[in-house]
């Protein structure tokens, strides 16, 4: 989730705005992605949630960390995340969660928001963690790889 230096319709988010199309297509040709939100216009950037109508939220499942870590940190998306200062505000709560899901699972809004404010509440547990302290999926040692999907939230 973030929350926006400005209006959507601003210049300076215009580029932000532009940039979403072609990050969420190369997220869907990526190795690993599963499914992402969204509306019935097929983008996120105007769906409004978390207690706060000016944050945006996307979100996500993938078939392994790996999978996501390689999209998020080794892809032209990592280019978006240098620039996000540009266009929105520093979050003072913890603003992004992951979490296993069974495979074919599409989490909801709710459980979204239900997993930040965990993480918020609890610090990062198996119920909902990030990328700094991940935990493996339920029943696996730390140690074993996972198939099964998760979600992502930011």
């Amino acid at each position: 989730m973030a929350l926006p230096r400005e209006t959507h319709i601003s210049a300076v988010f215009a580029d932000f705005i532009a940039a979403v199309a072609p990050t969420n297509a190369l997220a869907e040709a990526s190795a690993g992605f599963v499914w992402r939100f969204q509306e019935e216009a097929g983008e996120a950037v105007t769906f409004r949630r978390f207690g706060n109508d000016a944050i945006i939220f996307n979100m996500s499942t993938w078939e392994s960390l790996d999978a996501l870590a390689n999209f998020a940190f080794k892809s032209a998306h990592s280019e978006i995340m240098r620039e996000r200062r540009k266009w929105f505000l520093p979050m003072k709560e913890a603003y992004a969660a992951m979490w296993w899901v069974p495979l074919g699972h599409r989490p909801s809004i709710q459980e979204a928001e239900e997993r930040v404010a965990h993480w918020r509440r609890h610090g990062p547990m198996p119920f909902a963690f990030t990328f700094k302290q991940p935990f493996p999926p339920p029943g696996v040692e730390q140690s074993v790889a996972r198939d099964d999907a998760f979600s992502a939230r930011e």
